[in-house]
């Protein structure tokens, strides 16, 4: 059995269960006498006998899609021929890998028949175990709409557990989130735990030199790197600070016109063109600062007679800038068109005028919510990657000169861990130390907005 079809007897078996509990729940309030119903409407009985469905076959197929690599694995390995288990040199785990890569449709010439017959046996043995687990899960979906109907009945109240349901389903999901993050957070701490073993904390949190180039055989030059990351978070900050300074007053400028100056259809125009920014891939960005801001910088640069490197903070931070206003721009506006209208009616009636009310009502009443557009817009600018690769290039300066090459945290991670990389040195490992860093550094920001955001908004409640 195939997933299709397994997938389409499911959705016509929820679907006929669901019409059916709903009939069977409309029949019994016909035969009821006048004044008594059945506790909940028809319709909660039918959403409950297809959920009773619908959880039961998820759980199992979820469970089947994450253990059967496991499952088919261990039984391939008990099934390897012993003539081919003795003769090959090497872990067995790469010999499964080796059965499994066999492709049967083209095999390679001088292939060991013993491992195109094991490959074969991989094969049908998916086959039949996906078919049985299939066939084993309609079963369950067919008892669990047979016990859902007989349950129907003027005692069972349905409303309740279809909201009861919905309620573990949220349940289920916040769980899912919070393991998630706590998994994520625990992986980066282990890895950083086993570079901070090789590299003292210290040296990497304040050195200032970052060369994380190791040996590839003993004995060689500058086999133990640099991995001080005090240029890698200068150039960070750097190049947030710079597109920050073009993001912050175009976007909050654009929108206190869009939602206080600009008529209805001015509206309707300008914001739709302004948010396109926001649907732009990053890649085109880059292309647009390497080709044409890098170049446009360094021939302004040239014709005043100073310097300026081909790759630049400021032509990233500068074109990262214009790729973040939309965050605050429309994030703002929503922001300040919720301040109540009677704030504004309130000001006018005392004679200010809209700019007044602007800056001394608007903006000190939604600044709440405009903090936390501007931390959305520095997180979008910490974890930007192919802007700062494409315009300011990957070389660890410290400096605080924006005409100057610098590079970021998210693009020496990403540099890190280009290609095929074992885990056991130090220059891998850097990575997640990278990433550990720019994890608390973020989360100290989100704690410092959400101390300001609640002072503000204790005084305009």
């Amino acid at each position: 059995m195939g997933f299709w079809s397994f997938f389409f007897i499911l959705v016509v078996l929820g679907l006929s269960v669901h019409w059916l509990a709903t009939n069977k729940a409309l029949k019994l309030n016909a035969k009821l006498e006048k004044g008594s119903r059945l506790p909940s409407l028809p319709s909660y009985y039918g959403t409950y006998s297809l959920l009773l469905i619908i959880f039961p076959t998820s759980s199992l197929l979820l469970l089947w899609i994450v253990g059967k690599p496991f499952i088919l694995e261990y039984i391939l390995s008990q099934n390897i021929p012993q003539q081919l288990s003795a003769n090959f040199d090497g872990d067995p785990s790469m010999l499964v890998d080796s059965i499994k890569a066999v492709d049967l449709e083209r095999i390679f010439p001088g292939t060991n028949p013993l491992i195109v017959e094991s490959a074969t046996y991989f094969k049908d043995l998916n086959n039949y175990s996906n078919s049985f687990a299939y066939f084993s899960i309609l079963i369950v979906a067919f008892l669990s709409s047979y016990f859902s109907l007989k349950k129907i009945s003027t005692t069972f109240k349905a409303r309740q557990a279809v909201e009861k349901s919905n309620i573990n389903l949220l349940i289920f999901s916040s769980t899912i989130a919070i393991i998630t993050t706590i998994g994520i957070i625990f992986s980066l701490i282990f890895e950083a735990l086993r570079f901070f073993d090789e590299i003292p904390f210290f040296d990497f949190l304040f050195g200032l030199s970052w060369s994380p180039q190791t040996a590839i055989r003993e004995g060689q030059v500058a086999s133990q790197g640099a991995f001080g990351a005090i240029p890698i978070f200068s150039g960070t900050l750097l190049i947030t600070l710079i597109a920050m300074s073009v993001a912050i007053p175009v976007g909050l400028l654009s929108a206190v016109y869009l939602s206080e100056y600009a008529t209805p259809k001015v509206r309707q125009t300008f914001k739709p063109i302004l948010e396109i920014l926001a649907g732009v891939p990053t890649v085109v960005y880059g292309f647009f600062a390497a080709i044409t801001v890098g170049p446009f910088f360094k021939d302004l640069a040239n014709y005043s007679g100073f310097n300026i490197a081909s790759e630049s903070a400021i032509a990233a931070g500068g074109v990262m800038g214009i790729m973040i206003i939309p965050f605050i721009s429309s994030l703002s506006d929503d922001v300040i068109s919720a301040v109540p209208k009677s704030l504004r009616d309130a000001s006018y009636a005392m004679g200010a005028t809209k700019s007044e009310t602007v800056k001394k009502i608007i903006l000190p009443a939604a600044l709440p919510g405009i903090i936390g557009a501007i931390l959305l817009a520095v997180s979008r600018a910490i974890g930007e990657t192919m802007i700062v690769v494409m315009a300011a290039g990957i070389a660890a300066n410290l400096t605080a000169n924006p005409f100057e090459a610098v590079t970021t945290v998210t693009v020496q991670i990403v540099t890190l861990l280009i290609g095929d990389q074992e885990f056991d040195s130090a220059k891998t490992l850097a990575a997640f130390a990278l990433g550990i860093t720019l994890f608390v550094a973020t989360l100290f920001l989100n704690l410092l907005a959400l101390r300001i955001v609640s002072k503000y908004r204790e005084r305009y409640e």
